[in-house]
């Protein structure tokens, strides 16, 4: 346990004391923050820098429909009338006019008939002129399409038979007590630690291989293992990594949440109202049920596949080589990420319950099944198999990495690893 805990100690300073990795700890936060603000802070940019309004001009053969059409920071509309508000006279108007006028939006007589408006201009058509200009009409087609049948208090009729279904779901306790609960911030919920799961166990998978063949090729392994077993020595990068990888998460978490405090930004992007339903729903979820969970088949995930990274590894001599064995597994997790996707919409179906129970796809199936609740017995089921086929894993892997580390200067093929197996 000594070199053991040396090991660990070893690999975790190594990789937490790399200028890469307090660039990438503290850069990559930023960076999603950052991402966050962008879109809003170029839009805004986008509307107040627009110094000149648009000059458009509406012929309005209706005669009534143009009206509807105001004015915004970005667009000033005129309506013309009498003779120059013909349609056949709109590309004679515009070549007088100049560059007084951008545009010229034509209303036909037959709008109500055939919904149709055209834009006529000599340069390509913004699109938030197209947006605004189907904004403002629409209603006032519908109101005009309703006034023409004549009927009274038609509009009164139809808005009251506009009806807008809430559907709200209630859990109840063992006592019978009701608690409000929402499916969607289940579903979120789960899908965010199934994509966390997958994106850890990745990244910090391959970082574990990408160890194990800097060692091999500098021959660092060689004095080390004259020290210790392989299966120390793996198990040391295991852990190790492991604890590089909660380390850096944590750290993560506080410096988005130290950044998003100072900025200001609301969640989501969303005002104090919208905070309030969002903690509001997230309420109704048994949270730290799930996060025990989650941290439990978190660990066993990641060792199932950390191990798997290790002894592949182990097998190849240049990164350049890693990506016959690592796609194989990469592609494992990816349809494991998929079938959590599938198993949004029926959590409790045949595929979930299969999903989340077989050890190479539970720790990210499971988490989309956790929040609408899973019984005890199946849950217990998907644990034991997942830690058992790690322990499988880890032992194989183990017997690959040892004699893996110590053979150079030749590709290995599959066939070959499982000879060391035997």
């Amino acid at each position: 346990m000594k070199k053991l805990g040396l090991i660990i100690k070893r690999e975790y300073l190594s990789i937490v004391a790399k200028k890469s990795f307090l660039v990438m700890t503290f850069l990559i936060p930023i960076v999603i923050v950052l991402c966050m603000l962008i879109p809003f802070l170029l839009t805004k940019m986008n509307n107040d820098s627009a110094t000149e309004k648009q000059n458009v001009t509406i012929i309005d053969e209706t005669g009534a429909l143009a009206q509807a059409v105001k004015n915004t920071p970005l667009f000033d509309f005129v309506t013309l009338k009498g003779d120059d508000g013909k349609k056949t006279e709109a590309h004679e108007f515009y070549k007088k006019a100049g560059e007084s006028i951008d545009a010229i939006v034509v209303i036909p007589a037959n709008v109500l008939e055939k919904p149709e408006v055209t834009v006529y201009s000599e340069n390509t058509v913004s699109p938030a002129l197209l947006k605004h200009l189907e904004e403002c009409l629409t209603d006032t087609l519908v109101g005009a399409k309703i006034q023409g049948y004549n009927v009274p208090e038609l509009k009164k009729i139809i808005d009251d038979c506009d009806v807008e279904l809430e559907v709200n779901s209630v859990k109840w306790d063992a006592n019978g007590n009701e608690n409000s609960s929402s499916t969607t911030a289940a579903m979120i919920f789960g899908m965010i630690l199934s994509f966390i799961t997958y994106m850890f166990v990745i990244m910090y998978g391959a970082m574990i291989m990408n160890s194990v063949i800097e060692e091999k090729t500098n021959r660092i392994v060689e004095v080390i293992v004259s020290s210790c077993t392989p299966f120390q020595l793996m198990m040391g990068k295991i852990i190790g990594v492991a604890l590089v990888g909660l380390t850096q998460f944590a750290l993560w978490v506080l410096i988005i949440g130290a950044v998003m405090g100072i900025t200001g930004l609301s969640v989501g992007g969303v005002g104090t109202d919208g905070i309030g339903a969002i903690l509001q729903a997230i309420s109704s979820i048994n949270i730290t049920y799930i996060l025990i969970c989650f941290v439990i088949y978190f660990i066993g995930g990641y060792l199932l596949y950390a191990s798997l990274f290790a002894g592949f590894g182990s097998a190849v001599d240049q990164a350049s080589d890693a990506s016959q064995f690592s796609t194989p597994i990469i592609m494992i997790m990816l349809i494991a990420l998929y079938a959590g996707m599938a198993c949004m919409e029926n959590p409790n179906g045949s595929m979930a319950l299969w999903c989340s129970i077989i050890p190479f796809t539970s720790p990210i199936v499971m988490m989309v099944r956790l929040p609408y609740g899973v019984p005890f017995a199946q849950l217990a089921l998907s644990i034991v198999l997942l830690y058992g086929t790690a322990a499988l894993m880890i032992w194989f892997s183990a017997r690959i990495y040892r004699t893996g580390i110590l053979l150079y200067g030749k590709k290995h093929s599959v066939k070959e690893i499982f000879k060391w197996l035997k």
